[in-house]
């Protein structure tokens, strides 16, 4: 998509237009293997996009974002898929070191405020080397690229109202390029509350607190520092069954209870026994180090802090609340040395992390709120720790450009001691040790591009991704609940570990980028190969299931970025997407086999449209947008279908430049499913999920957001 505006290049070409997304790379590489979303896109996708970088993303073709609340502010209640594989699988950066954490597994989207963001980047196939991935890339990779200070002193202050009691404010400041020393700062903070659009309880508040630095050194080097800190209450929203969402209507406002009862079944659903509190600090540095013309080392430390805890009532041990907490701590560094040849470009670097991850469960009385004992307890032995070398080569050969890189993945899982509760403290049990345990995976990837003319080039990729191992919870707390059966046939928890791999995909993709001065399009098809998922598995020696990782999936499609300038005034873009991901074997559950060879994998649609207009009238810019998303399935078996959708937004906005003391004035009116739709939002469930096991969630209902903007 594409906004009226200053000039940019792209590939030799000067494009007259602003772009919400265009192709993109990582420097001293040579083909675009990614897309990013613009400051210009970030901005023109409203509200829900300044908290959310999922919501940021989901104009993408080949990206599918599932969302319950129109805020984006329902932290670990979205999803999102891309080219079909769950965003527990993909990587998240900022500035190309690792965002993650456990439990669940996978990326932590909701820590950022976007106005702190210049763009974000988003590789779906061949993820570049020198990306930090965290735990693994098997579902692509996303990249946060910061707003660092500038050079002239400003100040921008944004207030958002909605429905649902809705407020947000943001400010940020910045000092500009100090004397002397040229030092550049700022500082910036949010404020978020909103009431649940259903049901009792609240989503906020959601504070967070952001602080960058750029100091100059040298003639040509600037070192720079970031760290942002986020604090979120909230309490969750209420899932559905299949047979609730079939008659949706009656149910599309269920949600937990507002009061107690007295009665443990119905007690479990008090609203204020399901809620999570997120705490998460992140700091990091860029320090570069320009050797001569050819060769520059840059360091990028950095440590994160993550302190979650989330209840849930369930109805297990008769009802209970249970409390899961995440404590977590990790630290890094990411080294790396570039050089400069007369024929390419070559990286070399190394990156090493460790994470002292603590994550348990507590139980509670759901009557007397007394603690029961705990559901996991496990004390590691030492960090887990990550040792990643990596190498990339880019170079040009007249028309042709290409590049290679090689990443070697190493994971050691450390030795953990389990402990169960007998009423008054914790037993050691000797069945309940694991020990260390190392996964390697060798990583290549390789791309081309030629171009034809300015106007048409054609490019193809390679890439090979992982996860390292994931889900452990469920493997203990199956353990401990069945441990006397486990005993009896002789089978420890670390036997039930061995069957733990990383898993793995291969992925190629093929497309062309054609351009002229009425239109941009970027025609991509795809193929993937995915081995070692996490799949369900019967064992008759105790006539249980539970994970290893056997798994095997194909995924191919077609998706299309493309732009139509209609007129100066007038931008049309359509990122239609057709994904076919399909179990490559039949399941087996408790015995039985289940039929999903050849079906599609769960909340995997075959077909997603995102599309728009861009009308500049004057000072009023005006972005019609529908989201269509094909049906999918809750099961393996394909027999829990959920039918598709269509959702239309709609924002116009009111600009004024230079207006007295005011260097930039922004009113905007954001209208969220516009027609009030109802619809079934989020599908939340394993990739091998059987009937009966999926929850459902809904998606909001017609919203209003009005958000006034200045700068100074």
């Amino acid at each position: 998509p594409a906004m009226a505006g200053d000039t940019v290049t792209l590939d030799e070409m000067v494009v007259t237009e602003k772009k919400l997304v265009r192709p993109t790379k990582q420097t001293n590489e040579t083909v675009y293997t990614g897309s990013e979303i613009t400051r210009e896109g970030l901005d023109a996708q409203g509200g829900k996009a300044t908290v959310s970088v999922y919501e940021a993303v989901n104009v993408l073709p080949g990206v599918s974002v599932e969302s319950i609340d129109p805020y984006g502010l329902a932290a670990e209640q979205k999803n999102i898929r891309i080219r079909g594989v769950r965003g527990i699988s993909g990587a998240m950066t900022v500035a190309g070191v690792p965002n993650w954490g456990g439990n669940p597994m996978g990326p932590r989207e909701y820590l950022y405020d976007t106005e702190n963001l210049e763009s974000i980047a988003v590789y779906k196939g061949a993820v570049p080397a020198d990306l930090g991935t965290g735990v693994g890339a098997r579902g692509g990779a996303i990249e946060l690229r910061p707003r660092w200070p500038g050079d002239k002193a400003a100040a921008e202050i944004r207030q958002s109202f909605g429905a649902d009691n809705f407020s947000r404010t943001f400010l940020r400041l910045d000092s500009g390029a100090l004397a002397v020393t040229g030092t550049r700062f700022s500082i910036s903070g949010s404020y978020t509350d909103a009431e649940k659009w259903k049901g009792p309880g609240d989503l906020g508040p959601r504070k967070n607190a952001g602080i960058m630095v750029s100091q100059p050194i040298g003639d040509s080097d600037e070192i720079k520092l970031w760290f942002n800190s986020s604090d979120l209450e909230q309490n969750l929203y209420r899932a559905l069954t299949y047979a609730e969402v079939q008659n949706l209507g009656a149910n599309y406002k269920k949600d937990y209870n507002p009061a107690l009862t007295g009665i443990k079944a119905q007690d479990i659903d008090f609203y204020d026994y399901n809620r999570g509190d997120y705490a998460n600090q992140d700091f990091l540095a860029l320090i570069p180090f320009t050797l001569s013309e050819r060769f520059k080392l840059t360091f990028k430390p950095y440590y994160s802090r993550e302190d979650t805890e989330i209840w849930q009532g369930t109805p297990s041990m008769g009802g209970v609340i249970q409390k899961r907490i995440r404590d977590t701590e990790r630290y890094g560094l990411i080294s790396q040395i570039d050089a400069k040849f007369p024929w390419a470009t070559a990286s070399l670097g190394y990156w090493y992390e460790a994470n002292d991850m603590v994550i348990r469960t507590q139980i509670y009385d759901v009557l007397t709120q007394r603690f029961k004992g705990y559901g996991m307890y496990t004390i590691n032995e030492d960090d887990g720790i990550v040792h990643s070398p990596f190498f990339k080569l880019a170079g040009s050969l007249g028309r042709l450009d290409w590049q290679a890189g090689l990443k070697h993945f190493s994971y050691t899982d450390p030795a953990s001691q389990g402990y169960t509760w007998n009423g008054a403290t914790l037993v050691r049990g000797a069945d309940l040790y694991r020990g260390k345990q190392t996964y390697e995976e060798l990583l290549p990837t390789v791309g081309v591009n030629y171009r034809f003319s300015d106007a048409m080039e054609a490019y193809a990729s390679y890439g090979r991704n992982q996860i390292r191992p994931y889900a452990y919870m469920p493997l203990i707390n199956l353990y401990n609940n069945n441990r006397a059966a486990f005993q009896a046939a002789g089978v420890t928890l670390a036997d039930m570990f061995d069957g733990y791999q990383m898993e793995l995909s291969d992925s190629v993709e093929m497309g062309a980028r054609l351009r002229n001065q009425w239109m941009e399009l970027r025609p991509t098809v795809f193929y993937a190969r995915h081995q070692n998922l996490l799949t369900t598995v019967y064992d008759p020696r105790v006539n249980l299931n539970y994970y290893q990782n056997i798994g095997e999936a194909t995924g191919y499609g077609f998706e299309l970025e493309s732009n139509f300038f209609v007129s100066d005034n007038v931008t049309f873009f359509i990122n239609p997407t057709y994904t076919r991901l399909t179990y490559d074997n039949d399941l087996t559950y408790a015995g039985a086999t289940l039929a999903a060879k050849g079906n599609q994998v769960v909340d995997t649609p075959e077909w997603m449209i995102k599309s728009g207009m861009i009308f500049t009238l004057g000072e009023f810019e005006i972005i019609p947008m529908v989201r269509y998303l094909g049906e999918r399935y809750g099961d393996a078996e394909n027999t829990e279908k959920i039918g598709g959708y269509t959702l239309a937004d709609l924002r116009i906005s009111y600009g004024r430049k230079n207006l007295g003391r005011l260097d930039d004035l922004k009113v905007s009116l954001d209208f969220v499913n516009l027609f009030d739709k109802e619809y079934v939002a989020l599908v939340k469930a394993m990739d091998d999920s059987r009937a009966g096991a999926t929850s459902y969630y809904v998606g909001a209902p017609f919203t209003t957001l009005l958000t006034v903007s200045l700068a100074f």
